[in-house]
């Protein structure tokens, strides 16, 4: 099985594509959170939200609770700039020497690149986000 981090914008329909592939991401959060502090930026996973929609696929995958669902708290939600200002950061060090996160250093990079970029737009739509792990 392979987690994924991805973006979901509030709303049903954002208007744009907000799809991101973001296993690399998964795979290395652990280094990418020690980097985000290291840098004095938030780490990604505290932009994590369960939602209804990720929870029902874990659940569907039997890697979770059928009464985990009546029990989620509702959605947190984050303003862009604040997730841009963390993914910024990490790309500015990675492009600088995207080896020290190993042969996956690239990859890291191209999606964090992406990620920038839908929060960008999410930005001038003014609206909000907040992301979420699947594991396929």
């Amino acid at each position: 099985m392979a987690a994924s981090m991805y973006i979901v914008v509030e709303g049903e329909d954002p208007g744009f594509d907000i799809f991101v592939n973001g296993r690399s991401l998964a795979r290395h959060e652990d280094a990418l959170e020690r980097l985000a502090l290291r840098l004095g930026v938030r780490p990604l996973i505290e932009f994590f939200s369960a939602d209804e929609n990720s929870m029902s696929l874990l659940i569907e995958e039997g890697a979770g609770n059928q009464e985990l669902l009546r029990r989620l708290p509702p959605p947190q939600w984050y303003s862009p700039a604040e997730g841009l200002k963390t993914v910024q950061a990490l790309v500015q060090t990675l492009e600088a020497d995207p080896q020290q996160l190993g042969t996956e250093g690239e990859q890291v990079l191209s999606e964090l690149l992406e990620y920038a970029h839908v929060l960008e737009k999410t930005m001038d739509r003014k609206m909000r986000w907040h992301l979420a792990v699947s594991w396929r």
